[in-house]
């Protein structure tokens, strides 16, 4: 009785879970799925799935089955006397119960084993090679080709074979597209290769990456963005990022208003609440922005496709941070505030000499990006100068410095008194970040 009982305590639970199962199997959209490859590697690692449950399905049916005809048709019955016949060895049955696995087996390792010398062999000649370097918690892009290098983005045309060359500065990640290619560990003091060739029926869109080896404090924070485009698109982007960075790209309208953070503070003196931060961009004058103009602008994969819902960041802000709100930015003066600051150790600006440290991210075109830190904000100025002030607040245990004056610092476990950035620097430094396309 009592067992009945927890039975049916138990039951609405048991209907609920069922429900919600099935309501998520209804989702139109699996933007991170494996079973909707879009590259060559893809299908290849899909079509060994398909096979693999296939043949697991019919050999779990047999077994069943078979499981349930000898415990019905041998079960106790009470007409029954005695112990049954005991049977000391059968040779047939030893035989077949030995050669159908050895059969079944067969059927899966030949596949397996096909597909993975197909997928661990040398990339097709005529590849284009990007080397992939795993940092805590960010990723970097070489393209030795065309002398490009860039971090957290991939640009890939579609229709070309693409050959990751990988290795790591630190401790153990590992790669994943899970659209376009499979896993790869990145560790260190080893190079590791997966290539693959994404659909040239494509047309341009932005995947989701992600390293699906645990890294650390930030290993969920350590994702990135893949932009497949037709190979003119990505003929431009080459062509653009081939460019040194100049800060005459800046538009002239400040960007648009942002809501109020998830449990963030945007104020004036640390109180009373106010609108979101705006340190809008003043684009300067004269001869930068006449080049830059007269070049023709370069292919940037378009924001508002870039930012489809599975691909926003959506990592809330930590309490606690504040900005001065209203604050308005001038690239020129935050290149020099930028030129001046901590900054240039750990970044490269190619077209700044002032900037040429290896520690951080490369910079050179960091206003055409979609997000910061690794896929974790939105590459607004709202985010950014947040992200400038007090980063280490934002995603534990990265190596960039709090640089906001009076920010408590959450591993040094102090304030930052002394060379610390006042707001309007800040949103200087934004500024000139922000129109370096």
């Amino acid at each position: 009785m009592r067992g009945n009982f927890r039975l049916r305590q138990l039951a609405p639970l048991g209907i609920t879970a069922i429900a919600l199962l099935t309501l998520a199997a209804c989702a139109e959209s699996y933007p991170n799925t494996t079973f909707d490859p879009h590259s060559d590697l893809g299908r290849a690692i899909d079509d060994l799935w398909d096979r693999l449950l296939l043949l697991g399905t019919i050999v779990f049916v047999l077994v069943e089955a078979a499981l349930l005809f000898v415990v019905f048709r041998y079960r106790h019955r009470p007409t029954d006397t005695g112990k049954p016949p005991q049977t000391h060895g059968n040779s047939v049955l030893e035989i077949m119960w030995t050669l159908i696995p050895a059969f079944i087996l067969l059927f899966i390792a030949v596949p397996t084993v096909k597909t993975i010398f197909q997928t661990q062999a040398n990339a097709p000649a005529g590849a284009l090679e990007i080397e992939v370097i795993g940092h805590q918690w960010w990723w970097e892009f070489r393209y030795p080709e065309y002398k490009i290098v860039t971090a957290n983005e991939i640009y890939i045309p579609t229709g070309r074979t693409i050959n990751l060359k990988m290795t790591s500065q630190d401790v153990i990640h590992s790669f994943w597209i899970p659209q376009l290619s499979g896993k790869r560990d990145v560790i260190a003091n080893r190079t590791n290769y997966i290539w693959f060739k994404a659909d040239s029926t494509l047309g341009p869109a932005v995947w989701n990456g992600f390293c699906t080896e645990y890294c650390g404090a930030s290993h969920a924070k350590m994702r990135f963005r893949v932009f497949t485009v037709k190979p003119d698109q990505f003929a431009s982007w080459v062509a653009g990022q081939q460019k040194p960075a100049a800060y005459g790209a800046a538009p002239n309208a400040p960007p648009p208003m942002l809501p109020p953070f998830p449990g963030a503070r945007h104020t004036n003196e640390g109180s009373n609440p106010t609108p979101p931060i705006n340190p809008a961009v003043t684009a300067p004058t004269g001869a930068a922005t006449a080049t830059l103009a007269s070049a023709g602008p370069a292919y940037s994969f378009p924001r508002n496709q870039a930012e489809f819902e599975y691909a926003k960041p959506h990592t809330p802000v930590p309490g606690g941070l504040s900005f001065t709100p209203g604050l308005t930015g001038n690239a020129a003066r935050g290149q020099q505030v930028y030129s001046s600051a901590a900054c240039i150790g750990c970044h490269t600006i190619t077209g700044n000499p002032m900037s040429m440290g290896s520690a951080g991210p490369n910079l050179t075109h960091f206003g055409s990006r979609a997000t910061i830190g690794a896929g974790s904000f939105p590459n607004t100025p709202a985010y950014l100068a947040l992200w400038i002030k007090n980063a280490r607040a934002m995603k534990p245990g990265i190596l960039m410095p709090t640089l906001g004056k009076n920010q408590y610092d959450p591993q040094l476990k102090q304030p930052v008194t002394t060379g610390g950035l006042d707001d309007q620097q800040i949103a200087d430094i934004v500024a000139y970040l922000t129109s370096l396309k």
